[in-house]
């Protein structure tokens, strides 16, 4: 029998995506780091939270150019991508503790990827028996922080 991971919540992150104007990316990069939850900035890409996470911490990171194949990343963009996931996992392990990562890049619609015209790579810090009923039942996704409080304490522990 296969088993299956439902996420309907995600579906409002979908349909919001479609309705605003504008790569959500781009718009990210110019606001407030609080406003944007943008943790960290690098010379040509950032990370910010994900507004619709699949765990407490959900990290994306993305060049500051809008870029929407992943082959049109320069060598800088690539190389600073890998590296921000990587001070990105270390700073989720100093404040959450998380017991493993799912590091990933959904490129295409059928992919799975809600935006796809701004190629970016999700980190999601993962924890035994982080799934639980309310996704699957209420159609509710719990999280114990507010994200502005996440993106506080995470952009805190970013390592230099």
């Amino acid at each position: 029998m296969a088993k299956q991971l439902w996420a309907p919540w995600r579906l409002e992150y979908i349909v919001q995506a479609d309705d605003e104007t504008g790569c959500i990316f781009c718009r990210a990069a110019t606001l407030d780091d609080d406003e944007g939850l943008v943790v960290s900035r690098g010379s040509s890409a950032f990370v910010l939270l994900n507004k619709f996470p699949y765990s407490s911490g959900h990290l994306m990171v993305a060049s500051y150019r809008h870029v929407g194949e992943f082959a049109e990343l320069t060598d800088e963009e690539a190389l600073e991508v890998h590296r921000l996931a990587e001070r990105g996992m270390a700073a989720l392990s100093e404040v959450y503790g998380p017991q493993g990562y799912n590091l990933g890049w959904n490129l295409g619609r059928i992919a799975g990827a809600g935006i796809v015209d701004h190629v970016h790579l999700h980190v999601v810090p993962r924890w035994a028996g982080d799934t639980n009923f309310m996704p699957v039942l209420a159609d509710v996704k719990v999280l114990p922080e507010h994200l502005h409080e996440t993106r506080r304490r995470l952009a805190d522990a970013w390592p230099s």
